[in-house]
């Protein structure tokens, strides 16, 4: 029995790393990306470091180094990191009813934190979820989103600053390809996308930007956007079992 545990362990590590694999190299681009953009903002190599391996979320690292070298005040970089990863919540309950019984409250609170959208997919796939196979997966992204920001921000402190400006463009790059694909195939997404682009316009260039920081920009954008597409055309629920 103990030999069935143990080959069952062994392939559930080898399938979260092979599920996992794919994930951390993506990782990697992309992190890479922002750790030019940490350096750009003013950030040290280490203090880029320490945001990627506490924090797992491309658009909330984003917005809270732009609000954090634009000297925002902290309620609103709370409250924008709410609005943005705030739909990590809702994929942490999903994996965990999938979770086994056994799991331990601490571990899944501890694999809570490693959530992404990627990691979800991967994840919500299977039928029953375990603490090994979970570790595993996760092991993998995070080396690579924390590996890329380290080589990005420590390539950002000696390169040119016109070579570094460039590539910091590669993360708003980034954003276009995730929202871009969802976007042609659901018009909803699109609309989402076009209402948000068209507020944070008009907060922009109108006087309101006097008035309205760049991170209540994002926290109004994001929710009215989303709010009212929600009222207009919601999401049809599945009555299927």
């Amino acid at each position: 029995m103990s030999n069935f545990k143990a080959l069952l362990k062994k392939t559930e590590v080898q399938e979260g790393l092979k599920d996992g694999l794919p994930i951390g190299l993506g990782y990697l681009s992309v992190s890479f990306a922002f750790g030019i953009f940490a350096v750009e903002q003013g950030f040290a190599i280490w203090k880029a470091l320490i945001i990627s391996m506490t924090n797992l979320t491309s658009a909330g690292q984003l917005a809270g180094v732009t609000l954090i070298a634009a000297s925002a005040a902290f309620i609103e970089i709370v409250l924008s990191q709410l609005v943005i990863n705030l739909r990590y919540s809702l994929m942490s309950i999903t994996v965990s009813q999938k979770m086994d019984k056994s799991i331990k409250m601490s571990d899944r609170f501890f694999l809570s934190v490693f959530i992404t959208d990627e990691i979800f997919a991967a994840a919500s796939r299977r039928d029953s979820i375990s603490a090994t196979y979970m570790r595993a997966l996760v092991c993998l992204p995070y080396i690579g989103w924390s590996t890329g920001t380290f080589i990005g921000a420590a390539m950002g402190s000696f390169l040119p600053a016109s070579v570094v400006s460039c590539l910091g463009l590669a993360i708003y790059g980034m954003f276009i390809a995730i929202i871009v694909p969802p976007a042609k195939k659901n018009k909803k997404v699109m609309c989402v996308v076009l209402l948000a682009c068209a507020l944070s316009c008009t907060i922009k260039y109108t006087p309101l930007s006097k008035w309205i920081s760049d991170g209540f920009s994002i926290i109004i954008c994001a929710v009215i956007a989303a709010a009212t597409l929600s009222l207009i055309a919601p999401v049809e629920e599945d009555n299927n079992d």
